[in-house]
């Protein structure tokens, strides 16, 4: 599965990167597919595009898989996602995008019809993370949660409580 990423349209609507600069956003948003790509889209190449000169096929590894930064160079991101779906003649592509007249014009370029390996899904599924809260009800989790993996608070917090326990012994002692 090729998994294309209209990255604009995700980072300037996310409430969590929108009041960044464009910079903070992009690396935001690669930071968070980087870490939880895998766990948001599902197994599969994640090839993210963002309008502009800044460079093409940059790959940040590390997390749970590498993710693809492209910026569209000429034209606009999204005639690049329109060319690399229609390029991707024999993979499934996902488009995470919330732009309509993007995901028509990339769904005709792969045959028009929906049984060609073409999706689309919105791009509030790469928002901030939801987690489930006490009584099944579901929770945003603020934005200093952002591409920590499952489990990590709870890290964190064990972690703080021996560190601080050792701290505060040591002050007693002191005393």
């Amino acid at each position: 599965m090729l998994h294309l990423v209209d990255g604009y349209n995700v980072t300037r609507s996310d409430p969590a990167t929108r009041g960044m600069s464009l910079e903070e956003q992009r690396e935001a948003l690669v930071a968070r597919l980087r870490v939880r790509g895998r766990d948001l889209l599902g197994a599969g190449r994640i090839v993210v595009v963002f309008d502009g000169q800044g460079g093409a096929g940059v790959s940040v590894g590390g997390g749970s898989g590498p993710v693809e930064v492209r910026f569209s160079r000429e034209g606009s991101a999204d005639d690049e996602i329109v060319r690399l779906a229609a390029a991707a003649e024999r993979e499934s592509v996902c488009l995470v995008t919330s732009d309509a007249a993007l995901a028509a014009r990339a769904r005709e370029r792969r045959g028009g019809a929906r049984g060609t390996g073409f999706e689309v899904r919105p791009r509030e599924i790469l928002f901030e993370a939801t987690v489930r809260g006490g009584g099944g009800r579901r929770r945003r989790t603020g934005s200093s949660a952002e591409g920590v993996p499952a489990g990590g608070n709870l890290i964190t917090a064990e972690l703080k409580t021996l560190w601080l326990d050792e701290e505060d012994s040591r002050e007693k002692k002191k005393e």
